[in-house]
């Protein structure tokens, strides 16, 4: 971290619901202007965090700091942050521009000045031409700019999201992610982000903490969690991985300890292929036990002779077409570099 004041900063965060610790002393800092997700399934402290940092729950012990100023005890109106839910919350007998201005009227702001304003959020999220228009004359993805619009129209210095895509179709999704990341570089104030969606958590941020059982298991970039999984529960989450315990990473991977390789580093090969020479490429026999198309690649799932089972994604391109190949006898190939150790035991 830089010497700069960090947006959040979470020291010894704890929070319990009576005998239940939803988060279990979190320390975090995220620096001003940094698209930041918070990544874990349902139960895992996420969405807790992040309405401790809203001010919508207390902390039972702990600090949370915004700009290094102690706001553990203050109100959700004295914080300077402002939050999007996923069901956007707008209000159906207002319109677009005054649903995006509602902010601005609770605080007193006059309302030429406030239309002002609501006209250039709209405008800063590509929606200035529906003004007039009512929430139930917009798509899904419109309404989700609107709620953006109105959260970012009183300034804030942080905007939480709390899965604000988790209402749209997939193709949309997909489509709002890629703006949803453009409107924050636009707007240059720090978003915390939080899903269940691995995908989503790697498409969007500059760093990403895993949450499990109201901790952090791992902070780091989109490439470093997934290229470089540090405990057995991130390489699971986190993409798809093949998992091998002490034994069978001694057996077939030649390591002690517990290890992870990603399907995509992995290649099949025919049964009667030339075993590879290069530094470091090792291979296994094994059975196809089902072939899967996927669209965009194809799945293979391998029983190896040594007792474990492998997950190959192979790209669909012109070289290649799905063939069903179970039954089929293979080699399976990797690369040393490719094999990544995990911290945490495989059998818990």
């Amino acid at each position: 971290m830089s010497d700069a004041v960090p947006a959040i900063r979470l020291r010894g965060l704890t929070k319990d619901f009576g005998s239940v610790t939803a988060v279990d002393h979190v320390d975090l800092e995220i620096a001003a202007g940094e698209f930041f997700s918070m990544l874990g399934p349902s139960g895992s402290g996420k969405t807790t965090v992040l309405r401790l940092i809203a001010g919508f729950e207390q902390p039972t012990e702990g600090v949370v700091e915004l700009f290094g100023r102690d706001v553990s005890g203050k109100a959700p109106f004295d914080r300077d942050v402002n939050t999007v839910f996923q069901d956007y919350a707008l209000f159906p007998h207002l319109s677009v521009l005054d649903n995006v201005g509602y902010g601005l009227r609770v605080r007193g702001v006059r309302k030429r000045e406030r239309d002002e304003r609501a006209r250039a959020a709209l405008a800063s999220v590509r929606l200035d031409g529906l003004a007039d228009r009512k929430p139930a004359q917009l798509s899904g993805g419109q309404r989700q700019r609107v709620a953006l619009a109105r959260a970012t129209v009183v300034q804030p210095k942080a905007l939480l999201l709390d899965e604000p895509l988790g209402a749209l179709d997939l193709k949309l999704r997909e489509q709002m992610q890629v703006e949803l990341k453009q409107i924050q570089r636009d707007l240059g104030i720090t978003f915390i982000f939080v899903t269940h969606d691995q995908e989503e958590a790697l498409t969007l941020s500059d760093r990403v903490a895993v949450f499990h059982d109201g901790r952090i298991e791992q902070l780091g970039t989109p490439q470093e969690l997934y290229e470089q999984p540090a405990t057995k529960f991130v390489a699971d989450f986190v993409g798809t991985s093949n998992l091998f315990d002490a034994e069978r990473s001694s057996a077939l991977l030649g390591r002690t300890g517990v290890h992870s390789i990603r399907p995509e580093k992995l290649v099949v090969a025919p049964a009667d292929a030339t075993a590879p020479t290069g530094d470091g490429e090792r291979t296994a026999a094994g059975t196809v036990v089902e072939t899967i198309y996927l669209g965009t690649g194809n799945r293979v799932v391998v029983d190896l002779d040594g007792g474990a089972r492998v997950s190959v994604l192979e790209q669909n391109d012109r070289h290649r077409t799905f063939v069903d190949r179970r039954g089929e006898r293979v080699l399976v190939v990797w690369h040393d570099a490719d094999v990544v150790p995990l911290s945490s035991p495989l059998i818990e």
